[in-house]
């Protein structure tokens, strides 16, 4: 595996394209991928439990960066970054913050599905200042419904996708309808078109910690997410079964303002799905 370190930024056509950088966050380093127009408010994206940099849907980084800047990064632990993954939330988030800070943003929109969708609202609620806009998808407030629960959930699903011989998202992130398969298997197949210089593995203590802290967000306390004061658009599928679909509903209730987009006969990958109708919403809200 080789990586593209410290280079220049110039434009990639295609996420699958686009080389991996590095920068230095306080002595440690961490893993990015950018495209599209290196002007205006980046869109940092941050992701789900178990992912490194290939498991951005193509589709999804594509279309943002149609029209924005868009960043994906490996946070501690996670992938090729270095460091050792926190285990909790709070803990991710001031990490995150800081690679922001790293790259030299003042001010950034970020876009968090599942487990970067509880770091996002961490972020926003602890340094205001520094996000514009904000996308959460498949993802729930501290002390959501079902999120503590998320660990024998994912359990019991990676051992369903062992014994058939399927990546665990496919029962994990859709539906079991025809519609839900089709999506499933399409969703997976965009996630090999990267062939060379792929990402490491998440290692198995990074996956640890990652589900520690989701048990432990799910537990505590609810936060005032009533102090969101920044535009928000809120999305999920309605039958999301690791962030039950409550949670979509509940964010979008507590967040003063926010948009609410939810996709019939979809799951916890409902924006992985429903790509063609999402990315123009997605793109609408960010440049209104």
């Amino acid at each position: 595996m080789t990586y593209a370190f410290n280079q220049s930024p110039r434009s990639s056509a295609l996420f699958q394209s686009a080389p991996t950088r590095s920068v230095d966050v306080g002595g440690t380093t961490f893993v990015y991928r950018e495209l599209g127009p290196r002007t205006g408010v980046p869109v940092i994206l941050l992701n789900h439990l178990g992912a490194q940099l290939d498991n951005f849907d193509p589709r999804i980084v594509d279309g943002l960066a149609e029209t924005r800047w868009v960043i994906a990064f490996d946070n501690r632990g996670i992938g090729a970054s270095a460091g050792k993954t926190p285990s909790t939330t709070s803990g991710m988030a001031r990490d995150a913050v800081a690679f922001i800070r790293a790259l030299g943003f003042g001010e950034v929109d970020l876009f968090g599905f599942s487990l970067g969708g509880f770091v996002a609202q961490e972020i926003v609620l602890t340094e205001p200042g520094l996000v514009r806009k904000l996308i959460l998808a498949g993802t729930g407030p501290a002390g959501g419904e079902g999120i503590a629960k998320v660990t024998p959930l994912t359990i019991v699903d990676m051992i369903r996708g062992w014994l058939t011989f399927r990546d665990p998202k496919y029962y994990l992130f859709f539906t079991t309808t025809p519609n839900g398969r089709r999506a499933a298997n399409a969703f997976l197949e965009r996630l090999k078109e990267r062939r060379t210089n792929r990402d490491k593995a998440i290692s198995l203590s990074a996956f640890g910690a990652q589900l520690k802290a989701i048990k432990a967000y799910g537990q505590q306390a609810p936060q005032d997410l009533s102090a969101i004061r920044i535009p928000t658009l809120v999305a999920n599928g309605d039958q999301d079964r690791m962030v039950p679909s409550s949670n979509t509903y509940d964010l979008a209730r507590r967040i003063p303002g926010a948009q609410l987009v939810i996709y019939p006969d979809a799951g916890h990958g409902g924006v992985f799905q429903n790509h063609a109708d999402f990315i123009p919403k997605a793109l609408s809200f960010l440049e209104a």
